[in-house]
């Protein structure tokens, strides 16, 4: 048999890709099942998860603070309030706290150790000779004051968050009239852990021992150069009237359009 020549066939030129992406097949969808969209109101479907915190109602006592920080601002201040504002800086502020340590009054338990102590001397028959009571700091704003005026505090420590402020409002002039060295510091809490309490509104530094006075001359010195004798500045010297971003960018429009009419003008 004559061989048959086989036909060979042509090649044909792959699809371009372009093409073979409108033809690619559409995924099968079931006709009793019909294709929602998702709707995030209110019972329906679940949000994806986002920043809320603008969304949050903060507690009350929150609002308060920011409230009363943006009037803070905003209003004007006597000096008379303002220098609470301005405490002490935070490295002579460290060397105060480290200098009162020493004078912190005794804990509960040395207390209550102490009391054993002399009644079981008192039992054995032994006759307990009184003791010198050790030099401590004097706490609260009664106890301060009388201090400043019987002229027997050396050192004045004012916090600068006392609610109401009120209260120690008339200590700075007092010090300076009696010629007392005084600081104002940050914050009543930290007072207080002085004397072993929550907060404090004040403390006076009486009686010391004759190995601290050098350390307490160099405090006393930077108190009178920080508060005392800058009286006339601390008089003088208002705070608050900070206006905010919307007023700032209200005023600058106002500026702006009144420069553009003068040079028109002109």
């Amino acid at each position: 048999m004559p061989n048959r020549q086989v036909k060979k066939s042509k090649k044909v030129a792959p699809v371009p890709s372009i093409v073979a992406r409108d033809t690619v097949a559409k995924k099968k969808v079931h006709p009793l099942i019909e294709s929602r969209k998702r709707r995030f109101g209110i019972g329906q479907a679940i949000q994806h998860k986002r920043d809320l915190r603008q969304f949050v109602k903060w507690p009350l006592y929150v609002q308060v603070q920011r409230k009363r920080a943006i009037l803070k601002k905003r209003l004007k201040i006597p000096p008379t309030i303002n220098q609470f504002r301005n405490a002490l800086d935070k490295d002579t502020c460290k060397q105060v706290f480290r200098f009162l340590e020493r004078y912190q009054p005794p804990t509960k338990q040395h207390r209550r150790a102490e009391l054993k102590k002399q009644a079981t001397e008192r039992a054995a028959g032994k006759l307990s000779q009184p003791k010198k009571r050790p030099a401590q700091v004097t706490s609260g704003i009664r106890a301060v004051t009388q201090s400043i005026l019987k002229a027997r505090a050396q050192f004045v420590i004012i916090a600068h968050d006392v609610e109401p402020l009120e209260m120690v409002l008339y200590l700075p002039a007092l010090c300076r009239k009696r010629d007392i060295p005084y600081v104002i510091v940050k914050s009543k809490a930290r007072v207080g852990r002085v004397v072993r309490r929550k907060t404090c509104t004040c403390l006076a530094v009486t009686e010391i021992n004759p190995e601290d006075r050098g350390a307490l001359e160099k405090l006393r010195e930077a108190a009178r150069n920080n508060f005392n004798s800058r009286a006339d500045e601390i008089r003088k010297h208002w705070g608050g009237g900070e206006m905010g971003k919307r007023s700032l960018a209200k005023m600058a429009k106002h500026e702006k359009a009144r420069s553009k009419e003068i040079a028109q003008k002109f």
